[in-house]
């Protein structure tokens, strides 16, 4: 009995010894699994057409003050929207121009950077400029698109939660590729 006794109390100790204390993880984000790129093209009657990403869909602009042509690209698994808005032209193109610069620069409060980038493609009679914000902004992508003398599309993109640049930033990545291949795959009808 005495044995059993000391050998239970033994065995104890000797499994008291070890290391368990708690380890805190370290602070990280989650993973984020990125959907493959793919894309498919606008098949709706708009002046325009553009190849999206397949995992996206394409809906009406709800907001009160839209337009027949004001849509949204819709990433339901990144949280994410690509709103477009669309405006004929009429000797216009330079208040449209001053306008989407306007807003652009209005994130320049948090902005660490706003980076001017241009696409043109004389053969569709396509001509882009894509503002790359930098810092926790509302939107740190915008861009427009036009053929300066009958159509304007102005883009921005939005994430339906608060801006964090460094967890949002794969995501900002990927579906900033989204729009340059919306822009190279642009044409007007």
């Amino acid at each position: 009995m005495k044995i059993n006794i000391l050998l239970i109390l033994g065995l104890t100790l000797l499994s008291s010894c070890s290391n368990n204390t708690a380890i805190p993880k370290p602070y990280a984000y989650y993973r984020i699994d990125l959907p493959k790129k793919e894309y498919k093209i606008t098949n709706k009657e708009y002046p325009f057409s553009f190849e999206y990403h397949s995992k996206s869909f394409l809906e009406q602009d709800k907001a009160y003050d839209s337009e027949k042509y004001w849509i949204n690209i819709v990433y339901p698994t990144l949280n994410a929207k690509i709103h477009l808005s669309y405006k004929k032209l009429n000797n216009n193109f330079q208040t449209y121009n001053e306008d989407s610069h306007k807003l652009a620069y209005k994130h320049s409060v948090k902005a660490e950077a706003i980076n001017e980038r241009e696409y043109k493609n004389p053969n569709n009679n396509v001509y882009a400029l894509i503002y790359n914000i930098k810092g926790n902004t509302a939107s740190s992508v915008q861009f427009f698109v036009t053929d300066s003398t009958k159509n304007f599309l102005r883009g921005s993109l939005y994430f339906n939660c608060r801006p964090n640049k460094d967890s949002l930033a794969p995501m900002i990545n990927y579906i900033h590729s989204d729009i340059e291949h919306i822009i190279e795959s642009f044409k007007w009808k």
